[in-house]
């Protein structure tokens, strides 16, 4: 995959290195995020698509097989019972490119980490 190969200034330009496929399942993610967490600022970190507030939020990135899901190891404990359809460690979910995102189950995460994050 390309992202791998260049630096990043944008999500933007991270989205744009993938086939259109991926850049949509990428979009929605980042439609997703954003809904969920309007005040967070978008950014690139460890050449990753990042939400921040009050620090990293939420990360992303897109995989030959999955879209990786960043939300901390906190945001992952707090859900696992729903994660359980999908693979996931401590700090990482694969949500798989030939299934739909769930896309619900991501603003809650998201909205979790943002009340954490506010908490801090």
């Amino acid at each position: 995959m390309p992202a791998q190969e260049k630096k990043f200034a944008t999500i933007d330009e991270y989205i744009n290195t993938f086939p259109e496929d991926v850049q949509l399942l990428l979009q929605d993610l980042r439609q997703a995020i954003r809904d969920a967490a309007p005040q967070a600022e978008e950014a690139i970190s460890y050449q990753m698509p990042t939400f921040k507030l009050h620090g990293n939020l939420v990360h992303f990135a897109a995989y030959k097989k999955h879209i990786g899901f960043y939300p901390a190891p906190s945001g992952i404990e707090a859900f696992k019972e729903d994660l359980a359809p999908y693979q996931f460690s401590k700090g990482a979910i694969q949500f798989p490119i030939a299934e739909p995102i769930p896309h619900d189950l991501v603003r809650k995460i998201v909205q979790f980490r943002v009340r954490e994050q506010l908490n801090k």
